[in-house]
């Protein structure tokens, strides 16, 4: 399920716990969300995102903690960086494994796993379409699959580029319970644990080239344009990356790869637009290089062939 969702700060215990994250009408399901099972374990592990904080006791009522534990966690196959352009839900994959009591069954139909990613700085968290499906292992070893599905058109904007993002690992076993309306809510089992994982999200990138005129005599002066684009989660559209510093290379036909070292170094306009020139003296490949930055990827163009007469 796909929710913008604004972390709670305020710490809420029993039944009362249990509802303190809305699901609209229109989303709900007869299963429990991962939002609600989210917040049930955390309040229950006395979380309160972006912060952590311990309660003294625990209140007649409360959901219970199981004999639980994660491992293993390994999310977005352990790269830092997540990078979501303006239109196609990226599923960022994660994995756990679940080592768990006797009295736990990670594969009941109420029991709800998975991981979510939130803003350290408070605001925005991100959570999957579905829970992770766990496989039991052993009697007390179940290993759990999953994907945190992010929609930039629903659930992004600008500022959540280059902030800090933290993961979660949660469960919530209901055992029968109505998970809007628990008859008893002790009897509701959960498992939780903060800073899983760190990353970061960034705007894709877009870089093109083109040198003319083609073909070019030797000794000729060519001239190499280009644009540099990123993802505008705000617009849901492509747009220049102004003033950005972008790297021209040239490699020769006899060559399969580009020199480490750069002809020159281009500023993007305020359009995003590159031009500058280069004299020809080889037949070969010309393109701009972007090393990227803390909100954006870093991306090359495809090389544009010149032949040189």
């Amino acid at each position: 399920m796909r929710i913008r969702a604004t972390m709670a700060a305020a710490t809420v215990t029993g039944s009362l716990a249990l509802a303190a994250f809305a699901v609209p009408a229109a989303q709900a399901t007869a299963q429990p969300s991962l939002a609600q099972a989210h917040q049930v374990a955390q309040k229950a592990a006395g979380h309160s995102a972006p912060q952590a904080r311990s309660l003294t006791a625990t209140e007649a009522g409360d959901p219970y903690v199981m004999d639980a534990t994660f491992s293993n966690i390994k999310v977005n196959s352990g790269k830092s960086a997540i990078v979501v352009g303006t239109t196609n839900t990226v599923h960022v994959s994660y994995s756990f494994t679940f080592t768990h009591g006797s009295d736990v069954d990670p594969t009941a139909d109420d029991f709800v796993p998975g991981v979510d990613l939130y803003r350290t700085d408070g605001g925005n968290a991100l959570f999957g379409d579905a829970p992770a499906t766990c496989t039991a292992a052993s009697s007390t070893v179940a290993n759990c699959k999953g994907s945190i599905d992010i929609n930039p058109q629903e659930e992004l904007t600008n500022v959540d580029a280059g902030a800090k993002w933290t993961g979660e690992a949660f469960a919530v076993a209901y055992n029968g319970q109505d998970p809007d309306s628990p008859s008893d809510p002790s009897k509701i089992g959960t498992a939780y644990q903060d800073a899983v994982s760190s990353n970061a999200l960034q705007r894709y990138a877009k870089l093109t080239v083109n040198a003319s005129p083609e073909p070019v005599k030797k000794g000729g002066t060519l001239t190499i344009t280009g644009a540099l684009t990123r993802a505008n989660w705000d617009t849901h559209k492509y747009a220049g990356y102004t003033s950005q510093s972008v790297k021209l290379q040239f490699r020769k036909t006899s060559s399969s790869t580009y020199p480490t070292t750069y002809l020159k170094s281009v500023t993007s306009s305020s359009t995003g637009s590159l031009k500058t020139t280069s004299t020809a003296t080889y037949d070969g490949y010309w393109r701009y290089n972007f090393l990227g930055t803390s909100t954006t990827p870093a991306v090359k163009a495809t090389g544009d062939f010149v032949d040189v007469r």
